[in-house]
């Protein structure tokens, strides 16, 4: 499998560090309001990679965070709170914010077939790690303390421009809201790891530090909770290209400093849905989420049809026109799925061929585009009902439209018993924390050809 990777500008062969698992961190939402579609876009696409990567055999483990403390409105250290700007513009307390948009940001991703990554994590659950890591930078000498506050020493880097070469005077400090440049940094492009001396008079969330009672930098949280949870060495880090810079950049610089090695192999950045006067945002113009698209009556999973149909690396334009072409295709093509007759024997010789043109596809830096032109193929193709039907659900592992409104009854056998029996016991050995005994019985499945992925709802397993 090819992926581009931001790091090395390339397409490269995507390898994990440990065979047959993958490490995956993907940059979860700023819970202070609800998620555009734009936003979404970029889950979407994280999404049909995770899938994809299950799909091919590997076993998948992914984190995700909640930043639900932190976050301005510049990513330069300055502007207003966003989570405070929420908890104001509603009344409410900053957890209740948090809470409610959050149940919002999960059931959009519900509705678009999005699978929740079984490991999500507050910022507000992680205080203790970020005052760890943040105590190791400063006796290493990659921190200072300066008005209060505790800022990363870019200086001390030997690269710190990993995505992007940029000229450090030509830089825009960031300055917006009326807050002025913080003229603590020693360096522009220093960032705040944990703040004593807040912006805010009302500032609800802070917790006691070395430093004084504060609260820590949006930088900070996703190096600390990918390294909870995934350890020190991170196969592939996911988000939109708008987190590149400085948010990525800072997380490589802090991460690097702190465990001493490379931190992570892959970058996966998804590109800006715009719309006919710009990027989309929650401050421009009609702001578009899934519940407004059901309000005029689309099927979430149109837009998702409509993601799919475009490139993950190409800025996506919407438009309700465009849209609307996508959902009458959409319509269309589970209309043809529908009329298909489940006949005939599965033809594994058409059945091999046809699939090659969806994996080479995916195996092409997730070219989803034409994923959706070999499921068409497949419509097409001089192949039994049978045939046609398995080729698509098949398929719909990983692009999770729905194709297939209504599962066949299929009588279980007693191997398949047997199978969902082993799989019963692995979930009652993880729940019980035995973890080894878990890991025991997907390797003995994994050599009977049996491929396991888990999701909310308990493990699913096929055959290879």
């Amino acid at each position: 499998m090819l992926l581009y990777n931001s790091l090395t500008h390339s397409k490269d062969e995507f390898v994990p560090n440990t065979p047959g698992k993958v490490s995956m961190y993907t940059c979860g939402p700023t819970v202070y309001h609800f998620a555009h579609i734009g936003n979404l876009r970029t889950y979407m696409m994280e999404d049909v990679l995770e899938k994809y990567l299950a799909y091919s055999g590997y076993e998948v483990t992914r984190v995700m965070n909640i930043t639900d403390v932190g976050h301005l409105s510049s990513d330069a250290d300055t502007g207003e709170d966003k989570m405070l700007k929420g908890a104001k513009r509603e009344k409410k307390t900053v957890m209740e914010i948090a809470k409610f948009y959050t149940d919002a940001f999960f059931a959009d991703c519900e509705k678009l077939n999005i699978k929740i990554p079984e490991i999500i994590e507050p910022a507000t659950g992680c205080i203790d790690e970020f005052i760890k890591v943040i105590t190791e930078l400063l006796k290493k000498d990659y921190a200072y303390i300066a008005g209060g506050n505790v800022y990363f020493d870019t200086s001390k880097l030997d690269e710190y421009y990993v995505f992007n070469k940029h000229e450090q005077e030509n830089l825009a400090v960031g300055v917006r809201d009326g807050v002025e440049e913080d003229e603590n940094k020693r360096n522009k492009c220093d960032f705040v790891l944990w703040f004593t001396k807040s912006k805010f008079d009302d500032q609800e969330l802070k917790w006691d530090s070395p430093w004084g009672v504060g609260y820590p930098g949006w930088h900070i949280e996703c190096s600390c909770i990918s390294m909870k949870h995934l350890g020190e060495s991170l196969d592939i880090h996911c988000g939109g290209i708008d987190n590149a810079f400085p948010h990525h950049t800072n997380e490589i610089a802090q991460s690097e400093a702190y465990i001493g090695h490379k931190w992570c192999n892959f970058w996966f950045h998804v590109l800006h849905l715009n719309t006919n006067s710009g990027k989309m945002s929650k401050s421009k113009g009609e702001f578009l989420t899934v519940s407004l698209l059901e309000s005029k009556g689309y099927d979430p999973l149109a837009y998702r049809f409509f993601c799919m149909q475009s490139h993950y690396r190409k800025s996506l334009v919407f438009s309700y026109e465009n849209l609307d072409n996508a959902a009458v295709a959409y319509n269309k093509l589970i209309s043809k799925i529908s009329a298909i007759k489940n006949e005939g024997e599965i033809e594994k010789e058409k059945f091999d061929s046809l699939k090659k043109g969806f994996t080479d596809a995916l195996d092409n830096d997730l070219n989803t585009s034409l994923a959706v032109t070999a499921l068409y193929d497949v419509l097409k193709a001089d192949v039994n009902g049978a045939t046609k039907l398995a080729l698509i659900a098949d398929f719909d592992q990983v692009l999770s439209l729905d194709l297939i409104k209504e599962e066949a009854v299929v009588e279980k056998t007693e191997e398949d018993e047997r199978i969902e029996k082993l799989l019963s016991e692995r979930a009652e050995a993880k729940k019980a924390r035995d973890f080894a005994r878990a890991d025991e019985i997907r390797d003995m499945l994994t050599k009977e050809g049996i491929i396991i992925e888990d999701t909310p709802q308990g493990a699913k397993w096929r055959r290879a």
